[in-house]
């Protein structure tokens, strides 16, 4: 089974679901490209005058970022040598040996990818699992990942775990693409994406379970404004709840709505919240 719930030792683990990676061999447990990891500094939310400028944030585990190429645009063919957890990132990502330049990069896993595959990424190779090349070069209809939003940028679109976008229209210049959220835009038909979905497909689905694993992953409690005294927040203090206009903690009107009015062009049809 792929989500499992664990023995309810107590009453918050009695509430946890996740994913089961006990089953599949291949993935590893430990980073094997070594030289790809860096150390990461916590702000725990705060400016460089030490201020709290984002609420809620602190504590976390101490980790070291995996640096993902997410720009694969130069001709290279490599083997996977493991999949790997990202503590970084919600997907599973994979270690590939560059044959032709005898290099390591770590590469975002896409679904059904197994240890030993092969990966191509350039501008004059066949749409395969993993693969990256340029949209102009991909067939309507095949899902996608890894998409970069403009040429020679990096992936940006289909990065979360489980998403994806599908090619729905295609021309020399611009391809039409309807990203997992139902949105649907346009790109250039010489931006690079990756072929397949992205891996831990299921992952929506996992629950933390207590409250310690949220300040495990850099997450402090969030307190409500009623629950405050009125010299913290707006709805603080008073007997009993408070009703009336709802503020932020610096008075506000907090209007929950998009106040932009600026508009992407490149976007056909926007995802309905």
């Amino acid at each position: 089974m792929i989500l499992q719930k664990v023995k309810p030792t107590t009453s918050s683990r009695r509430q946890l679901i996740k994913l089961n990676n006990q089953k599949s061999s291949s993935l590893s447990k430990k980073p094997l490209l070594k030289h790809r990891l860096k150390g990461k500094k916590n702000s725990s939310g705060r400016n460089h005058s030490g201020r709290i400028t984002v609420f809620h944030k602190g504590g976390g585990v101490k980790g070291k970022y995996r640096n993902v190429n997410f720009h694969r645009t130069f001709n290279s063919t490599g083997i996977v040598c493991s999949l790997e957890h990202d503590p970084n990132r919600s997907a599973f990502i994979a270690s590939v040996f560059d044959f032709i330049n005898f290099d390591f990069f770590y590469i975002l896993a896409p679904k059904n990818l197994q240890v030993g595959d092969i990966v191509r990424s350039g501008l004059e190779i066949e749409p395969s699992l993993g693969s990256s090349l340029p949209i102009a070069g991909i067939p309507i209809g095949t899902p996608i990942y890894n998409v970069s939003p403009k040429v020679f940028e990096k992936g940006k679109i289909s990065r979360a775990a489980g998403t994806f976008s599908i090619i729905k229209e295609k021309t020399e210049k611009y391809a039409l693409l309807e990203l997992s959220s139902g949105e649907q835009r346009y790109v250039s038909s010489r931006c690079f994406a990756s072929v397949g979905e992205v891996s831990k497909k299921l992952h929506f689905l996992t629950r933390l379970g207590k409250a310690g694993q949220s300040r495990w992953l850099n997450k402090r409690p969030t307190v409500r404004g009623v629950a405050m005294n009125p010299i913290d927040h707006p709805h603080g203090g008073g007997e009993g709840k408070k009703s009336g206009n709802s503020l932020t903690p610096w008075g506000k009107p907090n209007f929950r709505g998009k106040t932009s009015k600026s508009k992407n062009r490149l976007i056909l049809k926007k995802n309905k919240l």
